[in-house]
């Protein structure tokens, strides 16, 4: 797995670096000190996952990150910060990162990783707290209006409650090929980036929090 690490403090990053090639499927091949290095760091070396911490100057974490979304898509963000910022939460979901731990918690950010680089989204246990009061300040959603029908509605359900394309193919007897083309049918009806995105636009609309739960 290859990861590059952007910090604004040099030794968060070289301990970061010396902690994750401890481990000998880790590799980190680029570090950056803030999000205008996020950005030029990930357009040259294609990192499997972004490793980046939120608040840092001139350009922060969250500025980088929808730069990097807008460029390559497909890249996994991972924000490693200390900071429990509710703004930040949100932005960060929003943008399409995978993930959101503290640095607090230094024992779930290599399980992190390999979990971000498998495709889940992960967020530390007092985030997921902090999630269903953040996200329920809308108003329900008219999900008529964007042409969902009951069966892309029953997905995007299981999709909020961190099911992959298997488990919900199971749970709907249908194919796997079938549920992500549906999944990727909901994405451009809802002019959503991905599942994350997908999940968070569902936990809006009130009373829906607590079918969300942290991949594992």
């Amino acid at each position: 797995m290859r990861i590059v690490v952007v910090d604004d403090d040099r030794l968060v990053c070289q301990s970061l670096k010396t902690i994750l090639e401890a481990n000998s499927n880790i590799s980190v091949i680029g570090l950056g000190y803030d999000g205008d290095d996020a950005v030029q760091l990930c357009a040259q070396l294609q990192p499997d996952v972004l490793l980046m911490d939120i608040r840092m100057e001139p350009t922060s974490g969250l500025v980088a990150c929808e730069r990097i979304l807008e460029q390559h898509p497909s890249m996994r963000v991972l924000f490693l910060t200390t900071f429990l910022d509710d703004e930040y939460i949100i932005r960060a979901l929003h943008l399409g990162a995978k993930g959101y731990i503290l640095k607090q918690d230094f024992e779930s950010i290599i399980p992190a990783l390999k979990a971000v680089h498998m495709g889940q989204s992960v967020f530390g246990g007092e985030i997921m707290l902090k999630l269903p009061g953040l996200l329920h300040g809308r108003g329900a959603q008219n999900w008529a209006a964007y042409g969902i029908n009951d069966k892309e509605m029953a997905i995007i359900k299981l999709v909020a409650q961190g099911l992959s394309n298997r488990e919900i193919a199971d749970t709907l007897f249908l194919s796997e090929g079938t549920v992500r083309n549906y999944i990727s049918v909901i994405l451009e009806k809802l002019h959503l980036r991905d599942r994350t995105q997908l999940a968070v636009f569902y936990l809006s609309t009130p009373g829906q929090g607590t079918e969300f739960s942290p991949a594992k």
